[in-house]
């Protein structure tokens, strides 16, 4: 199969044995993961084989940290009839996923016929009847005339006769080896079973992903041939997404916009035979097209995230700081779909709600932030001191941000009750409190006080008394004021957008004359901003919507015939201060940033209180505030960001006035910490001018690409730390030259991303540049403990490495002499000797001997290596003596063993009529043998080959004399042999310990004729019928199953087995359970 996705190896189909094992291999590169990879293996469709592993299925897995490859092994252990099927291995890391078929083919145990039917002659033949039981070999032998016929075709007669009628056949023909024949005819029948209708089948499997196209395809013998498809056994009828094709031999059925309906078992039907397969259709990775957007909310108001999919029938899931959320009996998340968009609606948020979500599909994530503020009531207009006059009017006005607020109206800390007189009024945003005809007694300090808010808003109210005095005609005009002046106390400050009004009080008879003038310029009502009224004992001058400009001091001159008066007023208008300055990011962490900025150039005429930050992710609108409370600083550390995200930040100043405009945003930055430090960094060699260090990159990396190493040392008593090379090293190794010898050196290195350089790994004391004696050592190879066989032609190469400084000397030699060159190829490296032989013979066979020295020190190691080749034939084969249908014979070990030891013979024999060889003894092992059941009237030939681990001897040795079975007058007659005996364990139960919550079983093996009866007693005590424990018999192996021990079936077991010719019986101690 071709490689793709993430196997860099896929389980390949097989094909095991009843009883025997087998091992499926799967290989995962996680070089390029974030994550561990995750693997199923499943039988079928469905079938998680996890929760099946046990006796039969073991799941393994490993990984090699250098090439970083996960193998994982699906191993099963004596396989049966029923774990034949297909298979699916799926691999997948985040939103990766891949997935394979393999088949699993389970043959039966081979099956022999019990019948052996051995002839004599085409005239006369003997028939063997051998059955097989439990209590041995039974034979039977008849003799039949029978008469020749002419040369027949007995393989075409064999072919199309049934099982029944082969004894008949093998009489009629006179057939001397039906055993030979019958194991053949089973071949070609076996051969035979292949499809008449059908070249080229269906292959067991097929995948496809949800929404393509797949094209089944089988060839068929007959082109002109009809065939039907059917899907789950039903046929399908052609339309607009199944297709059907007929080209020549080949016949298609092509399936359109594949879905999860199309996920079914088809067939193809040609007269009455047939092919199946499964298709599997895998739904594609559902990705997220638009992300969740961060929202910041008021206490009680309603959450709406919401986020769009690739697939319109996707399922997604939603988490709140990593927990699932579910629609829970308060009904307080609620989950909406609309065509491709999923929402999640949070009902009434309170502080609880606050936190990341996320929204996950099985092609990807993402997350927002939610924070939920309190309340804040602001103040839009507060209420203001007034002076009034008796029998005037008061009014106390407020307005503030939440139409639903009430309040309270207090008089000096005494709550204020409607009458005739007092009217308290609450309509929208604005509440009044109205006092009619006011009197003396109605001075004094008046609150409003919100319900529920921990503040108030607080006014004087001053009676002026007025006293009527006599007075002359002539009175001089007179200001009375008591702010005049330019003192911080005298002045008038005012709001700008806010109205100004100046109402002075004046007095003179006759009525006197008003001028205002600023910066000695007479203030007219040219403007319409500007208003000046005279009333009986009053000027009015009033500024709609105060600006900046309208600061200044204020001059009023009142005239009349008598004199006149003069009065200044200062007036200062103040603001929400200009914007800050676009911020500066100086610097990112893992989920955070330092941002610096700098103030307003105009403060809006009150000092800066403190300054509030709001940032948003690049790709959004949505900007999310980072401090409700001002910050006073012009430095903040802004945090809880996502790792890897595109931020801005701006800032706002805030005075007693109230907030700026927003700054600029700030360059974009992305939250990303520095790497941890490397891992492991050691002296890997060092020298007289040169050291060499090695490390293991940082455990965590983060989501910012590692950029390389920076590698530095400093001198001992020395704080200056030296750059070891220019720039940054992508390898975790590193030789650096050019030191000066005996200098005693720290080195340090450093992992750099675009955050800067991690925290540094340094060795734990400093290094003295010198290179040390190193004593000598071989590292002999495990497999170079023992003897090295080879055969004959072969090539050797063994690389032994070693150590030693300075570069030690190496010496090979051979069986105590130097070796020769012309011998045998020796390479010699820093590290590693090579002895290199391109092509073995015998005489290559010795020890070899390896010296490794520096100076007076050695070290040594021997190497036995033996070749090995096939051997010669036996000796001297001869007929010992020939009675009844037996032949024994005898032979002498070969003059050459091959250079290694015989591991046995191959006896075969042939009759002179056919002269074809049939095998008697294979891997025999002694030097005589004794060939039975031959068949008499035949004469027979013999025949002995060699054998050892290479192989057959190439010639075989021939016995000089045949053989010749007599014929007798009649049939010997044979005592039918008695195999009986009594029981006797072979195997005996051994002491053990268990451990408790653990299973524990007990094995031993019996033998006896007739079958012994077994029973099992604990402590002498008979436990046949205990439901805690199960007996097994398998082939005479006896187990006892304890199910789960407890300190109670601690004790000596017993297991006896008896029959009619006596009993036998074997005990273990089977100490406590440990718990």
């Amino acid at each position: 199969q071709a490689l793709t996705g993430l196997f860099t190896e896929k389980p390949q189909s097989g094909e095991v044995t009843v009883g025997e094992n087998i091992t499926f291999v799967a290989k995962v590169n996680a070089e390029s993961l974030l994550k561990k990879p995750t693997i199923k293996w499943f039988k079928g469709k469905w079938m998680d084989l996890a929760s099946k592993s046990g006796k039969h299925l073991q799941l393994k897995e490993t990984y090699d940290r250098n090439t970083k490859v996960y193998t994982f092994e699906m191993h099963i252990i004596a396989a049966k009839a029923n774990f034949a099927g297909a298979y699916r291995c799926e691999v997948s890391s985040r939103d990766k996923f891949d997935s394979c078929n393999f088949d699993l083919t389970v043959h039966g145990e081979c099956a022999y016929s019990n019948t052996l039917i051995l002839f004599l002659s085409p005239s006369l033949c003997a028939v063997w009847l051998v059955l097989t039981s439990s209590s041995g070999w039974f034979v039977y032998v008849r003799v039949v005339q029978v008469n020749t016929e002419p040369d027949m075709d007995v393989w075409e007669i064999l072919r199309h006769a049934p099982a029944s009628e082969y004894e008949k056949i093998a009489f009629q023909y006179g057939i001397t080896d039906l055993r030979g024949m019958l194991k053949r005819l089973k071949k070609m029948k076996k051969d035979e079973k292949k499809s008449e209708a059908f070249l080229k089948k269906l292959d067991p499997a097929y995948q496809v992903t949800k929404g393509h196209k797949i094209k089944l395809a089988v060839e068929v013998a007959n082109p002109d041939v009809e065939v039907k498809w059917l899907k789950n056994g039903k046929e399908i009828q052609p339309s607009g997404r199944y297709i059907f094709e007929n080209v020549g031999n080949m016949r298609y059925l092509t399936i359109n916009h594949c879905s999860l309906a199309d996920d079914a078992a088809y067939c193809c039907v040609v007269g009455e035979e047939k092919c199946t397969t499964e298709l599997f259709v895998k739904e594609p990775p559902v990705l997220i097209v638009k992300n969740l957007e961060d929202q910041m909310v008021m206490k009680g108001e309603r959450v709406e995230l919401e986020c769009e999919v690739s697939d319109e029938g996707a399922s997604v899931k939603w988490e709140k700081d990593g927990v699932e959320l579910t629609r829970d009996e308060s009904f307080k998340y609620r989950f909406k779909k609309d065509g491709c968009k999923h929402v999640l609606i949070i009902n009434e948020a309170t502080k609880d709600d606050c936190g990341h979500y996320k929204v996950k599909t099985n092609g990807g994530e993402s997350m927002a932030e939610v924070l939920v503020q309190e309340k804040e009531l602001e103040v839009y207009q507060s209420i203001a001191d007034l002076t009034v006059k008796a029998k005037d009017q008061a009014v106390f006005k407020c307005e503030v941000s939440d139409e639903s607020v009430r309040g309270t109206w207090y008089k000096n800390g005494v709550e204020v009750k409607p009458d005739a007189r007092i009217n308290i009024t609450h309509i929208g945003r604005i509440h009044k409190l109205t006092i009619d005809d006011v009197k003396p007694e109605d001075e004094g300090d008046y609150t409003f006080v919100p319900d529920g808010h921990a503040f108030n808003l607080s006014a004087k109210l001053n009676f002026l008394e007025v006293k009527i005095d006599y007075v002359p005609r002539q009175d001089p005009p007179k200001i009375h004021l008591d702010c005049m002046g330019n003192t911080a106390e005298s002045t008038i400050v005012v709001v700008a957008g806010n109205k100004l009004r100046l109402d002075v009080p004046i007095t003179g008879d006759p009525a006197p004359t008003v001028i205002w003038t600023k910066a000695d310029k007479v203030i007219t009502e040219g403007d319409s901003r500007v208003h000046v009224e005279t009333t009986k004992g009053h000027c009015i001058f009033t500024i709609e919507g105060a600006e900046r400009q309208d600061e200044g001091i204020y001059s009023v001159v009142v005239r009349n015939p008598a004199g006149e008066d003069t009065a200044d007023i200062s007036v200062k208008v103040v603001d929400v201060p200009d914007p800050p300055q676009t911020p500066r990011i100086l610097s990112v962490g893992e989920d955070s940033c330092v941002v610096q900025w700098d103030p307003p150039l105009f403060n809006g005429g009150q000092p800066i209180i403190g300054y509030v930050l709001e940032r948003k992710k690049k790709k959004s609108y949505r900007w999310m505030r980072l401090n409700f409370d001002p910050y006073p600083e012009t430095t903040y550390e802004a945090k809880r960001m996502i790792e890897g995200m595109d931020y801005e930040i701006r800032v706002y100043a805030v005075n007693s006035i109230g907030m700026s405009r927003h700054s600029p945003a700030s360059q974009p930055f992305v939250p990303v910490a520095p790497t941890s430090e490397p891992v492991g960094l050691c002296v890997d060699d060092i020298n007289d001018t040169s050291i060499s260090l090695k490390w293991r990159p940082p455990e965590r990396i983060g989501s910012a690409e590692l950029e390389g190493y920076g590698v530095e040392y400093c001198k001992e008593g020395t704080e200056e730390w030296i750059p070891a090379i220019q720039g940054l090293t992508d390898r975790t190794s590193l030789i650096i030259r050019g030191l000066t010898t005996g200098d005693k050196l720290q080195f340090r290195v450093r992992a750099y991303n675009m955050a800067g350089p991690s925290a540094p790994a340094t060795l734990a004391q400093p290094i003295t540049i010198r290179e040390i004696m190193q004593r000598p050592k071989i590292w002999l190879p495990r497999n170079l403990r023992q003897t090295l066989i080879k055969k004959v032609g072969d090539t050797v190469n063994l690389v032994i490495p070693f150590q030693g400084k300075p570069r030690p000397k190496v010496t090979w030699s051979k069986d105590g002499d130097p070796l020769n060159p012309a011998f045998a190829s020796v390479r010699n490296s820093e590290v590693d000797t090579i002895l290199f032989i391109r092509k073995t013979d015998r005489k290559h066979s010795g020890k070899y001997d390896l010296q490794v020295q520096i100076e007076n020190v050695e070290d040594t190691a021997s190497v036995n290596l033996q070749i090995v080749d096939l051997p010669g034939p036996p000796e001297a084969l001869k007929i010992a003596d020939i009675w009844g249908f037996n032949v024994a014979l005898v032979w002498k070990p070969p003059k050459d063993n091959g250079n290694c030891e015989i591991t046995g013979y191959t006896v075969q024999k042939a009759d002179k009529k056919t002269m074809e060889w049939y095998t008697v003894y294979d891997q025999f092992r002694r030097t005589n043998c004794v060939v039975s059941d031959l068949i008499m009237g035949n004469e027979y030939i013999f025949r002995v080959f060699a054998n050892n681990l290479v192989g057959l001897s190439p010639e075989p040795c021939n016995a000089k004399d045949s053989a010749y079975i007599q014929k007798t007058g009649g049939l010997p007659t044979y005592k039918e042999a008695d195999f009986s005996h009594a029981p006797k364990f072979t195997h005996p139960l051994v002491n053990r310990s268990i451990i408790a919550g653990y299973n524990a079983t007990l094995s031993c093996a019996v033998s006896g004729i007739p079958k012994p009866k077994v029973t099992w007693y604990k402590n002498k005590i008979d436990i046949t019928n205990e439901a805690k424990y199960r007996m097994l018999s398998k082939q005479g192996v006896l187990t006892l199953e304890i199910r789960k021990p407890c300190p109670f079936d601690g004790g000596v077991y017993m297991c006896k087995a008896v029959n009619n010719c006596g009993e036998d019986s074997v005990e273990c101690k089977l100490e406590k359970p440990q718990s």
